[in-house]
């Protein structure tokens, strides 16, 4: 069987590294995928200091990609970076059958692991959740990371749930995107899960408590500052992390400026503003309007260089 800890950033503790993008699918002018961008930009977000990549999620544009497609966005990005970041591919939908078959496409093309969803919309019980994450857990070799957002899932995973679920040999770590602390610190005392923050905001609150790191989608554009309070927090100085977290107010209210769960609008309007076009969002989402953009490009100039 293959090491939990495959990729080039994992470790006992931390199995998908510490700083990880969730990050954008590039597409080109007429929508279509655009794989050398899509390699370009994940080296630059290895330069900038993520050791780990999330492809295929909901900043992915996931909904809005078929099969094909993501197997061959996982296949540029390990070419381009996977010796040097660990590369976790989402394959996580509402139908149990469909998602079994995308960790196993995920796998043949090369990703170092796995991220999966609570199944959305059909509303599972807790034991149903259960079943749906171990199916998914034992199609593949591949450690996976779970994905707690009832924002989205309407579903919660309760507590008691996933320290079920960390029984499991190959499920390893969560994403959080529910924001409750207490529940998160008694499954981080409880259970050998990684934790990573999947709420920018709360990044250094998790850290608090025990987390592993972040799957961020504001490090699109200010990496160094989150690659910072991470080694800040590792070496115990919390003040420093503190400073790091006030300086990322701004960039927290500009990915507010598109909506709620528009991220992926907002990171696709920060890196243009950046000089990094990664082209429009797919249908249903939409660019962000001239007045966001102009809103977003006046937050990101309030955070200066990294000191």
């Amino acid at each position: 069987m293959t090491s939990l800890y495959a990729g080039p950033s994992g470790r006992p503790g931390r199995p998908f590294g510490t700083v990880l993008a969730a990050m954008v699918t590039p597409f080109t002018a007429g929508g279509e995928l655009d794989l050398d961008t899509a390699a370009a930009l994940a080296t630059k977000l290895v330069d900038e200091g993520h050791d780990g990549l999330v492809l295929n999620g909901t900043t992915g544009e996931s909904p809005t990609t078929s099969d094909d497609e993501k197997v061959a966005l996982i296949r540029a990005v390990v070419d381009a970076v996977g010796d040097r970041a660990t590369i976790v591919a989402g394959a996580g939908t509402n139908d149990t059958a469909h998602s079994v078959h995308q960790a196993k496409l995920a796998e043949k093309a090369g990703a170092h692991g796995l991220l999966v969803v609570t199944p959305y919309y059909s509303r599972p019980q807790q034991a149903g959740l259960v079943a749906h994450f171990s199916s998914v857990a034992d199609a593949s070799d591949l450690p996976v990371m779970l994905y707690d957002i009832p924002a989205r899932s309407v579903v919660a995973i309760e507590p008691d749930t996933l320290l079920r679920l960390a029984e499991h040999p190959r499920i390893a770590a969560v994403k959080d995107a529910k924001g409750d602390l207490y529940a998160g610190s008694k499954v981080i005392s409880g259970s050998d899960l990684a934790y990573y923050s999947g709420d920018d905001p709360l990044n250094l609150p998790w850290l608090a408590v025990g987390a592993a790191g972040f799957v961020s989608i504001v490090s699109h554009v200010v990496g160094p500052y989150l690659r910072a309070m991470v080694d800040a927090a590792a070496a115990g100085d919390f003040v420093r992390a503190r400073e790091l977290h006030t300086a990322l107010m701004p960039v927290h209210r500009a990915m507010s400026r598109t909506g709620g769960g528009a991220g992926l609008v907002f990171a696709k309007a920060a890196l243009r503003l950046r000089g990094f076009g990664v082209g429009d969002p797919r249908l249903p989402q939409i660019p962000a309007t001239p007045e966001q953009t102009e809103q977003i490009a006046a937050d990101l100039d309030e955070i200066g260089p990294l000191r």
